[in-house]
């Protein structure tokens, strides 16, 4: 399946944002979306397991999995299908020893060195490299480039997704480096919940597109 497409949710402050959020999840995971990393770094537990839990009901039917941004225990308690680990967090084996079968577990990397460190660790599904390109996100963090994505993809066996800048004109140069999708905040919260389908296609297209130039 190329590319997995990992939608990130921006964040909300509010119960109406909240909603519409939701709203634009089951859209997203409607419109083809694998994975759907819940990441609200400033919300407290309680808050945070009942829009895992909301997010997790919006889906259902789906092929989405919902992830938790690094909160292993809210993603147990809200029923969310994995997690997804800083790249200085616990070690994805120890987590694998507490978490139910089928859990996912991806994990965020900078380095083609760190790629091979946290792949060698074992217990993940998947990694996410970056920042592979300027992103208003994380404004002044050095940029590691599709070079060093490339690297990262060639050095380990484990899937590896791109994040950061990630844009439509972008896709073809990201699926050349031999990532298999990329990670995204805006590519999917700029886009009304009408437009999803259509930025999703485009997506997939773009990477077809690069394949077939392979």
């Amino acid at each position: 399946m190329r590319p997995v497409m990992c939608l990130i949710t921006p964040t909300v402050r509010s119960v109406p944002e909240e909603t519409r959020l939701v709203e634009r999840l089951q859209a997203a995971a409607r419109a083809g979306v694998h994975l759907i990393q819940i990441r609200q770094l400033d919300m407290e537990s309680g808050a945070l397991a009942q829009l895992v839990g909301h997010a997790v009901a919006a889906v259902r039917g789906t092929g989405a999995r919902v992830l938790v941004n690094d909160r292993v225990d809210v993603a147990l308690a809200a029923g969310a299908h994995g997690v997804h680990l800083r790249g200085n967090s616990v070690a994805a084996s120890r987590v694998r020893t507490v978490v139910p079968p089928g859990f996912v577990i991806g994990r965020s990397v900078h380095s083609p060195e760190e790629a091979s460190r946290a792949a060698l660790d074992g217990g993940l599904d998947f990694l996410v490299f970056g920042t592979v390109f300027e992103t208003r996100s994380k404004p002044g963090v050095d940029t590691a480039g599709t070079a060093r994505l490339a690297v990262a993809c060639d050095a380990v066996s484990l899937p590896v997704l791109a994040v950061g800048g990630i844009a439509a004109p972008r896709l073809r140069d990201v699926a050349a480096t031999g990532a298999t999708g990329f990670a995204a905040i805006s590519l999917f919260a700029d886009a009304s919940i009408e437009q999803l389908p259509v930025v999703v296609r485009e997506a997939s297209a773009a990477f077809d597109t690069a394949n077939r130039s392979v």
